[in-house]
């Protein structure tokens, strides 16, 4: 299902720790349009847990995640 979705942004969050990747997927979220797919690129593994959280708490919906070489994809839909 996450294959065929087409990210209006990226967001490279790779490298960095928790809350790092949630705060700065806030401030990236808080510039983008209702509608648009933000793609979060990860490697931090509390972010599997806490991406599914934010996304239901802002309101938006998560669309999946998808793992990659070292890092995993996540898919918010902005509200």
């Amino acid at each position: 299902m996450v294959d065929d979705i087409k990210a209006d942004q990226t967001l490279d969050c790779r490298g960095l720790s928790c809350p790092m990747p949630i705060l700065k997927t806030k401030k990236a979220i808080g510039k983008m349009n209702s509608g648009q797919i933000i793609e979060v690129l990860s490697s931090d593994p509390g972010t599997k847990n806490d991406m599914p959280g934010f996304a239901k708490k802002g309101g938006h919906e998560y669309l999946g995640e998808k793992e990659d070489e070292g890092f995993t994809r996540f898919y918010l839909k902005v509200k």
